[in-house]
């Protein structure tokens, strides 16, 4: 922990819930007083070097009242609508969930290697030169190991192409 963070947790154990009170009395509502209370212990943290040896409870209840009435001031704004937003077909939601649970399987059928190279290279987007330096291998070795597990997916999409929507993608 850095300097003064100990000393920053103990304070906020002790006034968070009288801090969280006062916020719910400002607002009515307990989710916008945890919200607001967790806001001004943030500032006050980023203060807290000039504020830790003086009132430090003062300086959050003073940044609690001015985030409150900010809110006030520029409500977020909500418009009641007649028309539901769309929800996704509950289709898609089965496609989705039996995509995911075969390229599970299909993941499970590559080394251990090919397999954390195919996650960083495609599902993190990392560039080849970085799944090396992450892997501990040269770049040649993280060309290979993906062409050949690309391979090895590409065969058995053609298996379940209907399942990824043709085309082996």
């Amino acid at each position: 922990m850095a300097r003064g963070d100990e000393e920053f947790a103990e304070f906020v154990r002790a006034s968070s819930a009288r801090l969280t009170h006062a916020a719910y009395l400002l607002t009515g509502d307990r989710h916008q007083a945890e919200d607001a209370a967790q806001t001004a212990f943030t500032r006050t943290y980023a203060a807290w070097s000039r504020v830790r040896h003086k009132d430090a409870y003062g300086y959050a209840r003073t940044v609690l009242v001015n985030h409150v009435i900010d809110g006030w001031r520029r409500p977020i704004r909500e418009y009641a609508t007649e028309a539901m937003p769309e929800r996704p077909d509950r289709l898609d939601v089965d496609k989705a969930v039996t995509q995911r649970a075969w390229l599970t399987a299909v993941l499970k059928t590559l080394t251990d290697r090919e397999r954390a190279v195919v996650v960083l290279r495609h599902f993190f987007d990392l560039p080849e030169a970085d799944v090396a330096r992450e892997l501990g291998v040269s770049l040649g070795t993280v060309k290979s190991t993906n062409s050949r597990a690309l391979a090895k997916l590409r065969v058995e999409a053609g298996t379940e192409d209907t399942l990824i929507g043709g085309g082996g993608r």
